[in-house]
This record gives structure tokens, C-alpha cells and sequence, in this order.
């Protein structure tokens, strides 16, 4: 059965992952990260679709710890709490529309626009326990 977190986001997109499948990880949130996914997927994911009138990809969004330390998330990564989301990019002109959208358009706790190689992803967080920080960052790997 399919939950929906808003019109165009499932919770099943926002758990899935392709490293937890292949190593048979159960990605299963708790009801408080599920409350945490619909926050962020209401208050920033939702608005950016809307906005972009075009879908947006996820490739990473909730993370149990043990997925977590596999793909190398740190220990206080908000993606263990469902917080957390990372956008496909499918080019370096998309990744900035979609930070420069987000970071004009939503409150946030981070943004950050990453490269990493010829990848790129834009990582976006949204927290209800606390005042978002609006923090906006590029980080550029090797």
C-alpha cells in the first residue's frame, strides 16, 4: 500500500535505496521520522515540484544507522532522522535552479549543492525540533 506524504511524494521514495536493497537492509523509518519526511516533503519538496512544475528525484531521504554507516553518512546526519533529502541532479545548471529555488522560496535547516565527481545532488533538511538554521553551503569533492 502506497502512504503519501503530499500529493507527489510517497514514503516509499523517501525510503527507498538502492545500497539497502542489494545488502538487504530494512530501511523502515519510525512514526516519528515518517512525521519528519512529511514535514520536509510539505514544507520544502512539495513547494519546489510545485514551483518547478516538474518532477523531482530523490535519491537519498531516510536512512536507518545501519544503511547510514554503510553509504558513509556521518553519525549526526539529519537523514537518520528523516530530515533529509538528496535531489538527482541531472546536470550542474539544474542543481543550481533547484538551490537557488530552494534558498529564495523555503525555510530550510541546510542546503547544500554537492559535487562529487561529474555526480551532483543538491542536499536539503527541514527540522520541526528546533528553528532551521538557513544554512547554505557547496561542497565540491574529487
Amino acid at each position: 500500500m502506497e502512504i503519501k506524504l503530499t500529493k507527489n511524494f510517497t514514503l516509499e521514495e523517501m525510503c527507498k535505496s538502492v545500497t539497502a536493497k542489494k545488502l538487504r537492509i530494512r530501511n523502515v523509518p519510525s512514526p516519528d521520522c515518517i512525521k519528519n519526511l512529511q514535514a520536509l516533503c510539505e514544507n520544502v519538496l512539495q513547494p519546489l515540484r510545485d514551483g518547478l512544475c516538474e518532477p523531482v528525484i530523490i535519491n537519498s531521504g531516510y536512512r536507518c544507522s545501519k544503511l547510514n554507516q554503510v553509504v558513509g553518512g556521518t553519525s549526526s546526519s539529519q537523514h537518520l532522522k528523516g530530515e533529509a533529502a538528496d535531489i538527482r541532479c541531472r546536470d550542474f545548471l539544474y542543481a543550481k535552479k533547484i538551490y537557488t529555488w530552494i534558498m529564495d522560496n523555503c525555510e530550510f535547516d541546510q542546503l547544500i549543492l554537492e559535487t562529487k565527481g561529474k555526480s551532483m545532488w543538491v542536499h536539503v533538511s527541514y527540522t520541526t525540533s528546533g528553528k532551521n538554521r538557513q544554512q547554505a553551503l557547496t561542497i565540491h569533492n574529487a
